[in-house]
């Protein structure tokens, strides 16, 4: 297959005093790329209490804490996590520099409100390295997400303004590792072009880049089947790392589909900053097993989405991890993750309360939940097929 990007390289001679200049200005705007990722913008906070400023202080104090939960999760690589437990008696608040207020209301005993919380990022840079834990907070080039709605037979692509695009507006896009601008899908991109990004057809990236004048332009391809309760969620295109195809399955939960946008949205950007962290933070563990492609290198395009490494070592297990929040999730994945000999890691299908795994292990079924029963996670066989739930 033929490769795709191309780079171009410019170079002056302006002197020495101008040599100086570039390098103290790339210099600058790296600090401030990298300074960026130390604020949570639009967090939602809320609580109740015996008065409007008590409710107001407890939620700025819950919401401080949250905002630096999510920030080390944005900087920090996954297969660190772990040792984000090591900073539990870190006081956030200590480390914030600032909190601007987007939206707020409030009643007697409430207090509701969408903040920006600012981190001091030389001091939570100096927490991490003093407890030994990597991390990446220097930003990537942005990349365009264009939100694609396809659906009908044949299936016809058009630029979505409903639920999907409203869930990536939702997101923090400029503070993220991987910035992320908006954009409809051209009218010269058509539905054959599209088709050709979801088959992984090189023709498709270089239409994609020609039209865009990028090349880091992605689709995020939001394809619903409500007859089947399911939304089918497709990354075409190519990001600050390069080449992206990653295909993922949602469930429908009580026909909610801004939840399920919401969610998948969610995941998608956790995709982008997962690769970005595994290409910049190589000693943290290479590339992140929980965002690689479902099936064997062999059904992928040779640019398809990179982490499953498709260990010939280990038997080929599959189960159903239960949870009751995306948080809750993201801990038992840290955990599976971390559990070694654990390999080729591949989730399929997701909705709010569940999600289809697929992965390796050496001792198999019976292996795997002596293993990760050490994690505080249970599997167990309930008569229908194996569930993974946390153990408390």
């Amino acid at each position: 297959m033929r490769a795709f990007a191309q780079g171009w390289v410019a170079v002056a001679a302006f002197g020495l005093v101008c040599g100086l200049s570039a390098v103290l200005g790339a210099t600058a705007g790296h600090a401030a790329r990298a300074d960026a990722a130390y604020t949570v913008a639009n967090y939602p906070v809320e609580a109740s209490d015996k008065s409007a400023v008590a409710a107001k202080e407890k939620a700025l104090a819950d919401g401080q804490k949250a905002a630096f939960r999510s920030l080390l999760k944005r900087i920090v690589p996954v297969t660190s996590y772990k040792k984000i437990s090591r900073l539990s008696a870190v006081k956030a608040g200590d480390l914030v520099s600032g909190v601007s207020v987007r939206s707020e209301r409030n009643s007697p005993t409430e207090y509701i409100a969408s903040l920006d919380f600012s981190f001091q990022p030389e001091a939570v840079r100096q927490v991490l390295q003093r407890e030994g834990i990597s991390f990446v907070d220097a930003q990537a080039e942005a990349v365009t997400i264009v939100p694609v709605l396809r659906q009908g037979n044949p299936p016809e692509a058009k630029s979505d303004s409903g639920q999907w695009r409203a869930a990536w507006t939702g997101l923090d896009l400029a503070h993220t590792l991987t910035p992320v601008k908006l954009d409809d899908l051209k009218p010269v991109i058509h539905s054959d072009t599209v088709k050709m990004l979801t088959e992984g057809d090189d023709n498709g990236l270089r239409i994609l880049a020609g039209e865009y004048k990028s090349d880091r332009v992605v689709l995020a391809i939001f394809e619903p089947d409500l007859a089947a309760k399911k939304v089918i969620v497709t990354l075409a295109g190519q990001d600050a790392v390069g080449p992206l195809l990653l295909k993922r399955t949602y469930r429908v939960s009580d026909g909610d589909l801004g939840y399920t946008s919401e969610l998948a949205a969610v995941v998608a950007l956790g995709v982008l900053e997962g690769r970005w962290k595994a290409v910049k933070a190589p000693a943290a563990g290479g590339a992140d097993a929980a965002y690689a492609p479902a099936g064997s290198p062999s059904d992928q395009p040779a640019w398809a989405a990179g982490g499953s490494t498709n260990s010939a070592g280990g038997e080929a297990v599959s189960f159903t991890a239960e949870f009751t929040s995306l948080a809750q999730w993201n801990d038992i994945r840290t955990q599976l993750l971390d559990t070694p000999g654990v390999d080729d890691v591949n989730i399929s299908t997701m909705s709010a309360r569940s999600a289809d795994v697929a992965l390796r292990y050496p001792g198999g079924l019976q292996g795997l939940a002596n293993a990760v029963g050490g994690r505080g996670l249970t599997l167990v066989n309930n008569g229908t097929g194996w569930v993974l739930r946390p153990g408390y």
